[in-house]
């Protein structure tokens, strides 16, 4: 059939450029706010209705538009931001958001779009000189008089009324408004120094004043948006390479979600998704978070225009780095660096959330009888101070004060009282008072023989010494695999492990890089390994019931790695190089069997030496799960659970 070329007509043109550049409300917002910015707005207020279709506006505070750039505005690839060379139009030297002159035009294409704007410096500052321009479903008005102070308003109603069929592709007005507000936080992070305002329908959404310039303004503005956790354990980020800068803050690894949604790059001020980013930080926090959790960050690269094309994508939400991996390496490095210099520090989470629970428990449920002793509660025993009998009986606020202090009662305590289990010999005699002033302070006590209360001058520590330990086992471990490899010890008699035949037969092809950590192995006979050599580090799990349950855990791995490796189509078979791959699950699982116990009885010296190891062994503030190996509760806090301020 013949069909001769023809050229389209204008207005199928914009609707095929909408379509590119304006997938939903969102993207229109996303390059309104984006020429608000580049024209260098302080204050910009978003309004939407009906999830922005019904209504779009962003209005700003910037340099604003004459009659002529007005004019041009709306007009196909007109655009003041794309540098003229010798040449010709540069479009690799891009520095501002938007260049295009794409946006507006085909913004007017699908909907009723008018810009009203008037010259900062213009009119003495009145709304005289404002003027205004219309474009309805592609028909363009003339000029006219308007009433808006400087800068630009722009209204956009009835989104893809010009083409309706695109509204059935919209999500509901709550899945827009939010992916609205989404667009408007990133542009926010990326630019502190202005302020956002976002109303829904009637109500203010979002709302963000400007702040001051550096790090600290940044940390504030991201605090808003990522949440007071993110902000009270960021570590800055700063780093440098090769004409690249990096710089942002990212969470301690024990602060980390089920998604990446709280992980952000932006590229010269630009907010962007790249897969660069999630690599990298798979890398960089490698075994301190859990698989399948992921830690927040908001990390910012400013490179030369001419090093990154912004140009690959309609909606400009991705760029191409002309050389991703110094990007790559510059983004692992930076981040490696910073949680290497955390040390021990773990999140404020878990204080937080201890004392959530105590404020939750501090509850007077308990029962004073005639003779001032208490009955139920966690103050069971406690002698209420004749005054506070007094108190209760005549109805008084003494009560309260009573069971503070049963709350702030010494650790030292009898176990056998009421069951429980407590070593008291580490608060028998008071601390060196220099051991107070380290950072995780001098140990007081051992509870239930697992968890080690330690004392600092404002605050109480609570430690779990087999998560602590665990860490600092499989540090050890980490350092020895660097330097060569793990130190073995033999065993006068081989243990044999018996196990099911594809376990061992899987175990046999993996004795090479076992023996690399320092597990020697041999099959004997099917179904069954014996074990000639182990890690010396694993101490107490030596024993040959603690080797028999390291070989099965081992191998039950092993067979879950061939199973991925199966259902992945990575080849029959299982996968040899598994353990290489996941050096830090095999590491983790021999610190695991070789650290102390919970249930195992400290000494105070052991648990002063604890805690010092853990103070100069970097990430031990999360155990090789990813959670917190201890947590902090500032003696200010507690002492306002119970009403001292």
């Amino acid at each position: 059939m013949d069909m001769p070329i023809r050229q389209l007509p204008p207005e199928t043109v914009n609707r095929i450029a909408a379509g590119e550049v304006v997938e939903r409300p969102a993207s229109v917002v996303k390059e309104l706010v984006e020429n608000a910015l580049d024209a260098g707005a302080r204050e910009i207020d978003v309004v939407i209705a009906g999830g922005g279709l019904s209504l779009i506006r962003v209005t700003d505070d910037g340099c604003g538009m004459g009659a002529a750039d007005l004019a041009l505005s709306v007009e196909r690839h007109a655009t003041s931001k794309l540098p003229a060379g010798p040449h010709g139009e540069d479009l690799l030297d891009i520095r501002t958001l938007g260049f295009r002159g794409e946006a507006l035009p085909s913004i007017g294409a699908i909907a009723r779009l008018s810009i009203a704007s008037q010259p900062r410096g213009g009119s003495g500052g009145t709304k005289a000189g404002a003027l205004e321009v219309v474009v309805d479903k592609g028909d363009k008005s003339p000029l006219r008089p308007a009433a808006v102070n400087p800068g630009t308003k722009v209204e956009v109603r009835d989104l893809f009324s010009a083409t309706p069929a695109r509204l059935k592709f919209m999500r509901s007005e709550r899945a827009e408004s939010m992916a609205v507000a989404d667009v408007v936080k990133r542009l926010a992070m990326a630019h502190p120094e202005a302020g956002f305002t976002l109303t829904t329908g009637e109500r203010a959404g979002l709302r963000l004043p400007a702040c001051a310039a550096g790090p600290e303004g940044l940390l504030q503005r991201l605090g808003k948006i990522m949440g007071s956790e993110f902000m009270a354990d960021a570590l800055p980020i700063v780093g440098e390479r090769e004409g690249v800068a990096l710089s942002g803050f990212a969470g301690l690894p024990t602060l980390h979600r089920p998604d990446t949604g709280l992980q952000f790059l932006f590229v010269n001020g630009r907010p962007v998704r790249d897969k660069l980013l999630v690599g990298a930080v798979r890398a960089a926090y490698g075994d301190l978070v859990p698989r399948g959790r992921h830690p927040l960050l908001a990390l910012f690269v400013a490179l030369d225009p001419h090093a990154v094309d912004v140009n690959v994508h309609p909606q400009k939400s991705e760029v191409r780095f002309r050389d991703a991996g110094a990007v790559r390496a510059l983004i692992v490095g930076g981040l490696m660096q910073a949680l290497e210099q955390a040390g021990h520090r773990a999140s404020t989470r878990g204080g937080t959330a201890t004392l959530d629970v105590l404020a939750a428990a501090a509850q007077p449920t308990f029962q004073v009888d005639s003779h001032g002793e208490t009955n139920g509660g966690i103050a069971s025993g406690y002698q209420v101070p004749a005054d506070v009998r007094t108190s209760y009986k005549s109805g008084g606020a003494g009560l309260q004060r009573g069971f503070s202090e049963a709350m702030q009662a010494p650790f030292a305590f009898d176990g056998a009282r009421d069951g429980t289990s407590a070593d008291t010999s580490a608060s028998a005699e008071a601390p060196a008072p220099e051991l107070r002033q380290r950072p995780l302070g001098a140990a007081r006590a051992q509870l239930h023989t697992t968890y080690i209360v330690a004392e600092t001058p404002s605050s109480v520590i609570i430690v779990d010494q087999h998560a602590a330990h665990e860490r600092l086992v499989y540090q050890r471990i980490k350092a020895m695999l660097a330097s060569g490899g793990v130190t073995r010890q033999g065993l006068l008699i081989p243990v044999i492990v018996e196990l099911d035949p594809a376990e061992a037969e899987l175990l046999v092809a993996a004795a090479a890089d076992l023996e690399r950590y320092g597990l020697v192995l041999e099959g004997f006979g099917p179904g069954a390994v014996a074990v000639r050599e182990v890690p010396a580090l694993l101490g107490a799990g030596s024993d040959r019931s603690g080797i028999t349950g390291l070989v099965r855990d081992l191998a039950a791995g092993l067979v879950h790695d061939a199973d991925n490796d199966a259902a992945g189509n990575s080849g029959p078979g299982p996968s040899v190089g598994a353990l290489t791959d996941r050096l830090e699950a095999v590491c983790s699982l021999y610190a695991c069997h070789g650290s102390v116990r919970a249930g195992r009885r400290l000494t105070a010296d052991e648990m002063n030496a604890l805690l010092r190891e853990m103070e100069s062994t970097p990430h031990s503030g999360q155990c090789n799960h990813g959670r917190p190996t201890y947590v902090e509760l500032k003696l200010s806090d507690i002492e306002r659970l119970f009403g001292r301020k």
